[in-house]
């Protein structure tokens, strides 16, 4: 077999699997080891390695995640989970008011980073009320997927997207928002369904065999510094309506954003940065490489031929959608869109269109398995450091049912 072609599918299995077979190397390990190998084999010149990787897609992320970071250094993360958690409110009702933070939250910063900041108070609150954490997480996971639909920048694999078809903002947004919004009211509705008779926490596991460990229930939440979160949200503001009403490229909008909030006299430039997910950022600079390698062998252009010979147009937002649905639950979704970007035309009249199937098909898919998106792996992960436990069974008892309903209102959506 081909060099190239053997670690190309060695890089994608080691995304499928979330890690490489018999080794202790993750998807991040996995991408930059391929990426290096293929230069070593003298596949891909060190140079054009470098210009493979797209500085837009890679410098709107940083910039995006600065300003993400900076809320989370602010203490607003954690003192927004520890405020839904303290409320006395039904679980029913404290349910959808985590919905619909997560969901807020993501769709208009970095969904991973929200996530990090806000599962472990989360798991602290929940089991201090003696309340299951477990459909507390899954709603905030599920949501947050859902939600980092509604907007441009409330993923990583928007931004990617949307640095190949150059989607209008707005335009994307028209048509995410009212399915994304009513998905949420599905996630809600299962959850209460699935969990109607489980919200008390016991002591060793729930009736689905989900195992409830020891946790730093009584831990504080992060002071809240309000003029560093005021200055967060002006900063988001201002990105955002950069976005909506200028033509500026989104990487130098990102960029000055991150760039402003380094300025600081009270967060140093090391605590901000060091909340950067520098993982996801290699990640997806490794894939660049790797697949540009592959892309110069011409073996996905014979293989895109071959799809469009029997039909198959990933230009096509109908045909785009159960594609792509389908190989972000395999492969995750960022990788998919790293996979696909290449083959999808940026000049045409339905961009947006296009842009908003593909995100929703990847968003909406990704709540069905625990490795279809990053905000599944990091709940899960960071649950369990925090002693609750959510197998892949348990997420997708709910997660699965969620992913066929909202599928089917987006699909529907984008079809009518």
């Amino acid at each position: 077999m081909d060099f190239t072609l053997f670690i190309f599918l060695l890089v994608y299995l080691g995304m499928m699997l979330g890690h490489l077979p018999w080794l202790n190397v993750d998807r991040t390990g996995t991408a930059v080891m391929g990426a290096m190998a293929l230069m070593i084999g003298g596949q891909i010149h060190p140079q054009a390695a470098w210009d493979a990787i797209n500085f837009g897609t890679i410098g709107t992320l940083f910039g995006l995640m600065l300003v993400s970071a900076s809320f989370h250094e602010g203490g607003f993360y954690r003192w927004t989970a520890h405020k839904l958690g303290i409320m006395q409110v039904s679980p029913n009702i404290l349910l959808g008011l985590m919905i619909l933070v997560s969901a807020g939250l993501s769709a208009l910063l970095t969904n991973d980073v929200v996530m990090v900041a806000m599962i472990p108070v989360l798991c602290a609150i929940t089991i201090a009320r003696q309340q299951n954490p477990i459909p507390y997480l899954l709603a905030c996971c599920f949501a947050s997927n859902i939600g980092s639909t509604m907007t441009l920048i409330g993923s990583p694999r928007n931004i990617i997207l949307a640095e190949t078809t150059h989607a209008s903002f707005p335009e994307f947004s028209s048509i995410t928002l009212l399915p994304s919004i009513i998905s949420l009211f599905v996630i809600w509705g299962v959850l209460v369904l699935f969990y109607k008779n489980h919200w008390t926490l016991t002591p060793t596991a729930d009736s689905s065999g989900t195992t409830l460990q020891e946790s730093t229930a009584n831990e504080a939440p992060a002071p809240f510094n309000r003029v560093e979160t005021i200055k967060a949200v002006l900063v988001t503001v201002a990105v955002i309506a950069a976005f909506v009403w200028t033509d500026w490229p989104h990487v130098l909008i990102a960029l000055s954003a991150g760039t402003l909030l380094l300025l600081n006299r009270k967060i140093s430039s090391h605590n901000l940065l060091q909340n950067v997910d520098a993982n996801l950022l290699l990640m997806l600079m490794g894939l660049f490489v790797v697949n540009k390698a592959i892309s110069e062998t011409g073996d996905l252009t014979v293989a895109m031929d071959w799809l469009q010979g029997i039909g198959i147009n990933l230009n096509s937002a109908l045909q785009a959608f159960p594609i792509t649905a389908v190989i972000s639950d395999i492969i995750g979704n960022s990788a998919t869109m790293m996979l696909i970007s290449p083959f999808i035309d940026p000049v045409r009249e339905q961009a947006a269109l296009l842009t908003a199937s593909i995100s929703m098909a990847t968003g909406f898919s990704s709540n069905a398995v625990i490795f279809g998106s990053l905000s599944g792996i990091i709940a899960v992960e960071q649950a369990k450091a925090n002693g609750v436990i959510i197998t892949a069974r348990e997420f997708g008892r709910s997660g699965i049912p969620i992913t066929i309903i909202t599928m089917l209102i987006a699909f529907a959506w984008v079809y009518f």
